[in-house]
């Protein structure tokens, strides 16, 4: 069933221009439709072009899309300076390009771990730097980055992946005073075990189902729209005096 983000109305999202990584497919997907419902403007960059293809023919002429590989630092800076050409600058970012890869520690390589950084972890620092000229123009912005409980939970089987994302919430902290003198706000969504394609198609089974109801203080199967209804607010003026913080979506599976 799709989501309906017309139940709150952000008004100071109406044309909005709002940049999304890894917005192809899973919650960056939902994230865009969110946005879309509230008449922003988008740019989505994702290395996987047939979905960002399918996702701009399913939103309108209010998306646009280009494929690239953010581990490529000079490419994905590239390529945000054309999605600017083409929507103007960006005034909220949305840092959501990741993947949660299982390892285990004794066949980590330098290689799998310096990709494991790039991945999900080093496109946060440059694509926040290829927007910033763009916000400070603008008088101010929303910088969004996308981290997950799994550092919080200590999670065997990806150090790579809750390493990069521990990282995130000092990331957020240190730009969020640096770049709080511009008008630039800087948080993280933490995201709990949002069910995806993605993670039902490679992990999820009926007893991992069970197990996360149960360690969840709520009853209920957490989606990327709970996601993308906090991604909303942060990158609205509703969230005016929020900076440098945590927001925490897992239906309480960190108070277990």
């Amino acid at each position: 069933m799709t989501a309906d983000y017309r139940t709150v109305r952000y008004s100071s999202l109406f044309g909005a221009r709002v940049l999304i990584t890894g917005g192809a497919s899973g919650i960056g997907a939902e994230i865009a439709r969110a946005f879309v419902a509230q008449e922003a403007q988008i740019g989505i960059l994702d290395i996987d072009q047939a979905a960002g293809e399918a996702l701009v023919a399913e939103l309108g002429e209010a998306t646009v899309f280009r494929a690239c590989d953010l581990r490529d630092v000079e490419a994905l800076q590239a390529a945000i300076v054309a999605l600017s050409e083409q929507r103007g600058a960006f005034t909220v970012l949305v840092n959501n390009a990741s993947r949660d890869d299982r390892h285990a520690f004794e066949d980590l390589s330098a290689d799998y771990w310096n990709d494991c950084l790039a991945t999900n972890l080093s496109h946060h620092v440059f694509s926040s730097q290829a927007v910033l000229e763009g916000m400070k123009a603008a008088g101010g912005g929303s910088i969004i980055n996308m981290g997950s409980v799994s550092w919080m939970r200590g999670k065997p089987g990806m150090a790579g992946y809750t390493t990069s994302k521990a990282a995130i919430n000092g990331l957020t902290r240190t730009l969020a005073s640096e770049l709080g003198p511009f008008g630039i706000r800087v948080n993280s969504v933490v995201p709990g075990a949002v069910l995806t394609e993605r993670q039902q198609r490679l992990w999820r089974t009926p007893e991992m189902d069970r197990e996360i109801e149960e360690r969840q203080v709520l009853k209920m199967t957490l989606e990327p729209e709970h996601v993308a209804r906090m991604v909303l607010f942060l990158a609205s003026q509703e969230s005016a005096a929020c900076t440098g913080q945590n927001f925490i979506v897992d239906a309480g599976i960190t108070l277990g």
